[in-house]
């Protein structure tokens, strides 16, 4: 069974070009009649062969002896759909063994968080990168805003590349994320800010794949209620990756400086590449099946073999790529639904990112913490996310996942937590805002930032969740449009940050980002009230629940 899944890692597909396909080989190349039982010619058309047809003379081939009733013809021809072998193909990642299925899970995981941790970890650099080259505040900050964006451009070209079946998941994963190894050379070893700012934004780019498509992949192979804990787990992790960056960078760098908080990422980064490159099978099934549609047509010699990918695609201009492409764009912004969501998220995303920004002042500044110590607090917002996440799983176990398979089930029942995390955010902003002074005992301001945890678990979970059941058929458009408007946020909000904090103080500025985030306690109220009826207005959303 194992070697249903090596074959289509990075080093099974190496072993079996340097083999000539004599090791690895799939169950086809072994059994050649098993190609029979994945072909049967497509149901698309009413037309129906005569019973001398079915049952062929003795001139017909093998392909269509092994073919079912039902056919289409395109430009005169019949075209044979190549299929699974059976509801049991060892091939389908729905059948692969749970040991796999939690393998492949966990290394989205934590390459959802060593890429997350790259953005932040670099932030208690700042200061000897601004002594080293003589920048401002600002220029230091762009190296975490540029590696934002980096990381919320490159989602609108890589989660749609990840779904043309020509190209699959694991090849983007893999040599993406070699890319954005390499690329954390020019940033380590940088002579000047233009260099390291460049490739700051190159590097996220290149490593943004399993931040938008993760989710994609995790329900290729489960199951939509198994699906709903293992995404809570995944973003779990990424929620994880901001957090711990500014608690290990702040002892890397106190003791290396900040190159050496890019160095300790990209060692980390590198172990996750050698895991991929042997244990992360492609989970792609329109790539899996184009695959083996390849592979019979040129051990049949027949053309007429087609996966549905390549019968869907017969008709596919140039003009409907293009659309495609578009697509995370125009659901985006003129999809109600999805826009406001998208804001909400991101304004999340920006707070989270400004709000970092002021754990110096208020730590450094104002209780005299040392760099490696004002890491430390960002424990909080961890213990927060022990207490949180659990609790989470266990209304997706009660909330969702028993309600899912019910005829009366609807998207907006998985948004109730959103009611708390939605009160959540604001509190969490004017507690530490007001509570960090001198007169005030400095854990009463690292207790008010744990509550920022339960909002973004919350909210991004609850969210991703009703966005992926309301428009199953975009979803890594809608994920990708999503991680754009999140990384703008996430990578603007800090170039004003500082500014913020010193003209206002952290009090009022703390109450400014709270009373935005007040603003938008409506929305989960609205959308939980009326999410129906505006997804019945759209032709993009799901209408049959």
């Amino acid at each position: 069974m194992a070697a249903a899944q090596l074959q289509t890692t990075i080093f099974g597909q190496l072993t079996r070009l340097l083999s000539g396909n004599k090791l690895f080989r799939y169950p086809d190349e072994i059994d050649p009649s098993l190609w029979k039982k994945s072909v049967h010619q497509d149901t698309g058309s009413t037309n129906t062969p005569t019973e001398e047809q079915t049952n062929g003379s003795a001139k017909e081939s093998d392909t269509q002896d092994a073919a079912s009733q039902n056919h289409v013809t395109e430009n005169g021809q019949e075209i044979y759909l190549v299929d699974w072998y059976g509801p049991n193909d060892p091939e389908n990642p729905q059948n692969w063994s749970s040991g796999w299925k939690n393998l492949i899970v966990f290394q989205m995981c934590i390459l959802n968080f060593a890429v997350y941790i790259a953005s932040s970890i670099y932030t208690p650099g700042e200061d000897s990168f601004m002594q080293e080259f003589g920048a401002s505040e600002t220029v230091a900050t762009l190296g975490l805003s540029l590696f934002t964006l980096g990381y919320g451009l490159g989602p609108m070209l890589w989660s749609p590349m990840s779904e043309m079946p020509k190209l699959g998941r694991s090849g983007i994963f893999f040599w993406t994320l070699l890319a954005f190894i390499l690329l954390q050379l020019p940033v380590g070893f940088a002579p000047d800010v233009p260099v390291f700012l460049v490739f700051r934004l190159l590097s996220g780019f290149c490593g943004s794949p399993c931040l938008a498509t993760g989710a994609g992949t995790i329900t290729d192979m489960l199951d939509p209620a198994l699906a709903a804990y293992a995404v809570c787990i995944w973003s779990s992790f990424g929620i994880g990756g901001p957090v711990f960056g500014p608690l290990i960078g702040g002892f890397v760098a106190t003791a290396k400086g900040w190159r050496w908080t890019i160095w300790t990422y990209t060692w980390a980064c590198s172990g996750v590449l050698i895991i991929l490159f042997f244990l992360f099978p492609e989970t792609s099934a329109p790539n899996i099946l184009y695959k083996r549609a390849k592979r019979l047509r040129k051990a049949t010699g027949n053309d007429r073999l087609r996966s549905q990918s390549e019968i869907d695609a017969a008709h596919h201009t140039m003009r409907d790529d293009l659309i495609g492409l578009a697509r995370a764009f125009t659901l985006a912004l003129f999809e109600p639904i999805v826009l406001l969501m998208d804001i909400y998220t991101a304004l999340l995303y920006g707070v989270l990112f400004t709000w970092f920004e002021s754990f110096p002042i208020v730590f450094g500044d104002i209780y005299g913490f040392s760099i490696s110590q004002q890491g430390l607090v960002f424990l909080g917002i961890f213990i927060g996310a022990l207490v949180t996440v659990p609790l989470f799983l266990i209304w997706v176990k009660y909330g969702i996942v028993s309600r899912f398979t019910k005829p009366n089930f609807k998207p907006e029942m998985v948004l109730p937590p959103t009611f708390f995390g939605c009160f959540a955010l604001p509190i969490c902003l004017f507690w530490y805002g007001w509570s960090s002074r001198e007169s005030v005992h400095w854990i009463v301001p690292i207790i008010g930032s744990s509550l920022f945890t339960v909002a973004v678990v919350t909210l991004f979970n609850s969210v991703f969740n009703y966005l992926g059941i309301a428009y199953p058929s975009y979803a890594a458009s809608i994920f990708a449009g999503n991680a754009l408007f999140r990384a703008s946020f996430g990578a603007s909000f800090p170039l004003f940050a500082r500014a913020l904090f010193h003209h206002l103080g952290v009090g009022p500025g703390n109450s400014l980002l709270g009373g935005i985030a007040a603003c938008f306690i409506p929305i989960p109220f609205v959308f939980y009230r009326y999410g129906e009826k505006i997804r019945h207005m759209s032709k993009n959303a799901r209408h049959d629940v």
